[in-house]
């Protein structure tokens, strides 16, 4: 899964990944959380990207602007096709991005302590997550705009650090933003692959990283090296 991530400032956003049409007003920020309104790439209706800002934890346009009681904030990749709340934005071509400079994961050691990692790439300084987006209205005519990070299978580093569930948020590579965005659901589709493990980065950071009112740049300070664990400065 993916709960807690890192973005940086507006401009760096526009100028990666090339957006035309600018909708949002984007800070940078430390310790993304769930149900924050964060920065999203979409393609508009006429073939643009946009920049808009959407409410982590996708709300169903069937929800009429309710959130769900149950988790949204990510969709595996196995369901997005026939999951309730995802079959319809994957029907609708409703794919997003979600810039990332990086995320946070959390191993689970066998006494049950969890111990927060840092990763990034080592190819690409500002990166998306292949994401879903809804549109929900409510009786009162409010419409709240939402989305998902899509999630799959870990690769080898991953597996290590977050043990508990061995899951990874879609990491795209920058070829194939386009295929997602504005590609076939089959060219879509085969954009979802588990990110290189030698070309991510981990390491672990401090306890500070557990509260979303934590939120700066200390955060991503590396913690001294362990004599070993399931990461390192380098892939584990």
């Amino acid at each position: 899964m993916c709960g807690r991530y890192v973005t940086p400032g507006q401009l760096d956003l526009e100028r990666e990944f090339a957006v035309i049409r600018p909708l949002w007003q984007v800070t940078a920020s430390w310790n993304v959380a769930p149900t924050q309104q964060v920065p999203v790439v979409r393609a508009g209706r006429d073939g643009a990207r946009e920049g808009v800002a959407m409410r982590w934890g996708l709300v169903p346009f069937f929800a009429h602007g309710v959130p769900p009681k149950y988790s949204t904030i990510n969709a595996r990749v196995e369901t997005i096709e026939s999951a309730a709340s995802y079959r319809g934005p994957w029907k609708r071509g409703q794919r997003c991005l979600l810039p990332a400079a990086g995320f946070y994961e959390w191993h689970v050691h066998d006494d049950g302590r969890k111990q927060a990692y840092y990763i990034h790439l080592a190819d690409q300084e500002v990166f998306g997550l292949a994401g879903l987006w809804d549109r929900s209205e409510a009786a009162d005519g409010t419409v709240t705009e939402s989305c998902t990070i899509v999630t799959m299978p870990a690769n080898e580093l991953m597996a290590r650090i977050h043990n508990g569930r061995t899951r990874m948020p879609a990491i795209l590579a920058r070829d194939d933003r386009e295929a997602w965005l504005a590609g076939s659901p089959a060219e879509a589709h085969a954009a979802l692959r588990p990110y290189p493990d030698g070309m991510m980065v981990a390491y672990r950071v401090g306890a500070r990283v557990n509260s979303p009112r934590n939120n700066d740049p200390s955060l991503v300070e590396p913690l001294p090296e362990p004599a070993s664990g399931p990461g390192g400065r380098a892939a584990p």
